[in-house]
């Protein structure tokens, strides 16, 4: 398998001489957990290039996004979907208008497409008779459900996930995922995902193909 995401000797906090390196292969699920304090939540944004590592360099899907012009990176991350913590949801708009921005200023699709394929992408993530809920009126499984369907609005090939599970019941935590992975090839999962978090539900440890704790800069396999 080809690898979708790359960390190579990316340290976190240049007063630690530990540094991570992990490679994530195509149509695989990996998770890194650690304490907020490790500096987990920034490998994430690393990756795709929105933060900077203190030493090493992060590939993904083969490029290194922190070079990209600010133009060849708005189309690269079409192939990404990512869900940052907290979701990242705009206040001021519906769930539904939160799902369709991606749809509606980055794509060639005609109005009626977009509101067609709205109306599917809701239907996907159990959202559509809360589509109209403003983010403070949601819950924090529908909101999280809206940030996931935003960030698969192009069907990206890779899923990065930050802290996806706060708030959530094991079933809601399980569905999150599932939907991520986006069903089952003979390979693995059809989409790949990496996921930070400070744990995961027992639910959902069994669908994760490869698991790490961060801990002092180093990456350890968790059984």
């Amino acid at each position: 398998m080809t690898a979708a995401l790359v960390f190579d000797q990316v340290a976190l906090d240049d007063r630690m001489p530990a540094a991570v390196s992990l490679t994530v292969r195509a149509h695989q699920v990996v998770s890194v957990v650690g304490d907020p304090a490790t500096g987990v939540r920034r490998l994430g944004p690393i990756a795709l290039g929105l933060d900077r590592a203190a030493r090493g360099r992060a590939w993904l899907l083969g490029e290194d996004a922190a070079a990209l012009s600010a133009r060849n990176a708005l189309a690269f991350r079409r192939r990404v979907g990512y869900v940052p913590e907290g979701d990242g949801l705009l206040h001021n708009l519906s769930l539904a208008d939160n799902v369709a921005l991606p749809l509606r200023f980055t794509s060639p699709l005609t109005p009626r497409e977009i509101e067609s394929r709205l109306r599917v992408m809701l239907a996907a993530v159990r959202l559509t008779e809360a589509a109209d809920l403003r983010p403070a009126a949601a819950n924090d499984d529908q909101r999280r459900r809206a940030a996931l369907a935003r960030a698969l609005a192009f069907d990206p090939e890779l899923v990065i996930l930050a802290q996806p599970f706060d708030g959530l019941g094991p079933r809601a935590a399980g569905e999150i995922l599932e939907m991520a992975r986006g069903g089952d090839t003979p390979e693995g999962a059809r989409r790949t995902v990496f996921l930070t978090a400070q744990m995961l539900p027992d639910r959902v440890r069994a669908r994760v193909d490869a698991r790490y704790r961060l801990t002092h800069g180093t990456l350890r396999p968790e059984p």
